[in-house]
């Protein structure tokens, strides 16, 4: 079910559809939803993480990387979160969350090769919006109590450029001072520690 916040009403005059997440910049009085949309604009406001990107084949490549991310990887890791609200027949819940893990080890793949030419960063030598979305949804994947775990912690190790890419993220001053402002403890994309739940 919904949580509180996305039924209530002030909410869904943000955002219509009562999904996560959403921006409101006090600054441009912009509203904004969709994982993506919010990760483009505050990248262009702040002229960062990718939106350095002048040419117009890297900002492609920037575009194709962040959306693949949006509408492929996180998509299909939320199917798989919520498998058992598709059906109430369990066999069509974990049917689907099977096929959910299948199509997400096979995205992670993809990364997987891309990184394997020795770039360091998702975008190639400059760490981008793109390394942190990855590294959220894989912490999610290894994170998040389902039946059929879209990404067990060894599945990751067949990854070992991704694993490679993660570790460095991770001892970024940037990301541990984001998950020091957010409680979160602990390694943060590797075998992450779970969150405390702050009421």
């Amino acid at each position: 079910p919904p949580r509180k916040t996305e039924r209530d009403p002030a909410f869904h005059k943000l955002n219509p559809t009562g999904l996560l997440p959403v921006l409101v910049d006090h600054d441009t009085d912009a509203t904004i939803a969709e994982t993506a949309a919010i990760l483009l604009y505050l990248t262009d406001k702040h002229g960062a993480l990718g939106a350095g990107v002048a040419d117009l084949a890297g900002r492609g490549d920037y575009l194709r990387r962040l959306f693949h991310l949006s509408n492929t990887l996180h998509a299909y890791l939320r199917l798989g979160f919520s498998a058992d609200r598709i059906s109430d027949d369990p066999v069509v819940s974990s049917g689907v969350a099977g096929w959910s893990a299948r199509q997400n080890l096979d995205n992670i793949a993809l990364y997987e090769e891309l990184l394997a030419d020795g770039r360091p960063w998702v975008l190639g030598d400059a760490v981008s919006v793109c390394d942190y979305y990855l590294a959220a949804c894989l912490r999610w994947a290894q994170l998040y109590p389902v039946k059929t775990p879209p990404l067990a912690g060894a599945d990751l190790n067949r990854f070992p450029a991704v694993v490679a890419m993660l570790t460095r993220l991770q001892a970024r001053p940037a990301a541990r001072k984001a998950a020091a402002k957010e409680r979160i403890t602990g390694t943060l994309f590797l075998s992450p520690t779970p969150p405390v739940s702050v009421d």
